[in-house]
């Protein structure tokens, strides 16, 4: 098994703790986020692995990029993964319900258990569980804090209005 490595980047959300095994992310995780593993077993600190992972996340957060294309590891139950393979369905600026999620997953009165399993994402932001809300179109829980949710979700909206009407031009 190879030994885990982290960086720490600024983002416009805080500082993000990046986590690879070899080259494939494995973590993203916020200041203060809710299930945030131990320091510990994040691996020692280098910035080898993570040229690509940086590289995209700068475009993100510059408007330039709305699909993420990097090796990822995600770690957990076969539920939990494939809540999180819904999750990277859902495209740039957009939303859905944990019940929307549920239904896509063929488990209609699963939505709590979409929640936790959504809450549960090792990789915040590219995996992007900001994207979901509650029934009524209320922000409902994230590990990184509603106000994180609430800007990345506006960016998120802002960004995709910004290109539209820069095309109608």
């Amino acid at each position: 098994m190879q030994q885990k490595q982290h960086t720490l980047i600024d983002s416009p959300y805080g500082p993000l703790t990046l986590v690879a095994t070899g080259d494939t992310l494995c973590g993203l995780y916020m200041t203060d986020q809710r299930h945030r593993p131990p320091q510990e077993t994040f691996g020692a600190r280098d910035e080898r692995p993570f040229g690509a992972v940086i590289d995209q996340l700068n475009a993100y957060f510059q408007g330039e990029l709305t699909e993420f294309d990097l090796p990822l590891a995600l770690h957990g139950t076969p539920f939990q993964r494939s809540v999180w393979a819904q999750l990277q369905r859902i495209p740039y600026g957009e939303t859905r319900t944990y019940g929307e999620l549920a239904e896509a997953l063929g488990r209609p009165a699963a939505s709590r258990a979409v929640g936790l399993a959504n809450g549960k994402n090792p990789i915040g932001v590219i995996v992007p569980c900001h994207r979901v809300i509650g029934a009524n179109g209320d922000l409902t829980g994230y590990g990184g804090g509603l106000d994180r949710k609430r800007r990345l979700l506006d960016f998120e909206r802002s960004a995709t209005s910004t290109a539209t009407a820069a095309a109608l031009f």
